[in-house]
């Protein structure tokens, strides 16, 4: 595996950084809107959103932390990974239409499994929307590839 990804041994325990921005459109609302089935008002009307005092519709909270994954897997650095293994995630701003998010990620944890070619890295992911106010947060475990002759086997 010589692609630029990193190797679980080669990740640092304080390894940081910072990933591209995406603006989020209707589009994105109402096509996750018709993935998911989840039409709520303040999703898709403005006038309901507004009732509430919001400045408009309010994209899924589910819908943003897909974009931190997806901003999380084309971001300059790149991990091995195999599997997702779980998300701990809290939802503490509104994403609105065309507003631009992108993600601060920081190592804050490493382990061994009992497998010698896979090892576990917890992430910490910070949401911010273009004011750099924190729209959402929280943790990935990723299980991820180790440089160890297991991994190389066929």
């Amino acid at each position: 595996m010589n692609d630029g990804r990193l190797l679980y041994d080669d990740i640092a325990e304080d390894l940081a950084w910072e990933t591209p921005g995406i603006t989020v459109t209707e589009s994105h609302i109402f096509a996750f809107a018709g993935l998911s089935g989840d039409f709520y008002e303040i999703h898709v009307d403005d006038d309901y959103a507004r009732a509430l005092g919001y400045p408009g519709r309010v994209a899924h909270g589910i819908l943003g932390l897909a974009l931190a994954d997806g901003l999380k897997n084309r971001s300059p650095v790149r991990l091995a990974a195999i599997v997702s293994l779980g998300w701990r995630w809290r939802f503490t701003g509104a994403i609105l239409v065309n507003d631009r998010v992108h993600a601060r990620i920081k190592v804050v944890g490493k382990r061994t499994t009992r497998h010698a070619d896979r090892g576990i890295v917890t992430l910490d992911l910070t949401l911010f929307n273009q004011k750099s106010e924190t729209v959402q947060a929280g943790e990935n475990d990723l299980m991820v590839h180790r440089a160890t002759q297991a991994a190389f086997a066929p």
